[in-house]
């Protein structure tokens, strides 16, 4: 289902041809994708990305399109990958209260939305691979989306709730509008954490010393 078709759809559904409900119709999708994609991490949605992380810095700037860390690792300069474990920043401060003590990075923490704290303070420049959730561009502006592609009906109802809620509609609709986001997103969050995650575990890929 690409935008068109699912703006129709919500039309249809709604039976509401306000032109002020139709220029709504974005900010609904919307906002159903974002419940979405902070409700199922979708290994579909995972991209790889390599920063470098600086001698005597100990931050490090997240991807603009960052949604959750799937795993990081450090990349010496023999090649090898160590992986790094996230804390909290208190825990790292507290194991490592002396910025000056460097060496190479073990842990990493959410220092804010944009930034990324590492501990022990890196003792030289380090590639830093991170393999992440990313939140995929709106199927508003974008047209398709590999929710629009593969799990339709979850973002439909998604937006459909919001459009009921905004149209201030019959509790009792809102409440099957719900239902069926639930049972569609109880669907897309069995193939997240079952049938893909379980071929994963099957089929593990080669991995470098030091992790699991």
């Amino acid at each position: 289902m690409n935008y068109t078709q699912l703006k129709q759809t919500i039309i249809d559904y709604t039976e509401n041809t306000d032109s002020e409900f139709e220029a709504e119709i974005p900010t609904f999708v919307q906002l159903a994708e974002q419940r979405i994609y902070n409700s199922v991490l979708i290994p579909n949605l995972r991209r790889n990305v390599s920063a470098n992380a600086y001698a005597n810095n100990r931050y490090l700037e997240t991807p603009t399109d960052f949604l959750s860390t799937y795993e990081m690792m450090i990349v010496d300069e023999d090649g090898a990958y160590w992986p790094m474990l996230q804390k909290e920043v208190s825990y790292m401060r507290q194991s490592y209260p002396d910025p000056t003590y460097t060496a190479r990075p073990q842990y990493y923490a959410f220092f804010d939305d944009n930034t990324f704290y590492l501990a022990p303070t890196p003792d030289q420049a380090y590639t830093v691979e991170l393999h992440y959730y990313y939140y995929p561009e709106s199927i508003v502006t974008n047209g398709t989306s590999w929710l629009g592609d593969n799990f339709e009906m979850v973002l439909l109802y998604g937006a459909l709730v919001e459009a009921a809620a905004f149209m201030k509609a019959d509790g009792d609709i809102i409440a099957n509008y719900g239902a069926q986001y639930d049972k569609y997103l109880f669907l897309l969050k069995n193939y997240a954490d079952g049938r893909v995650r379980n071929d994963e575990y099957r089929n593990q890929p080669a991995r470098t010393r030091g992790i699991n």
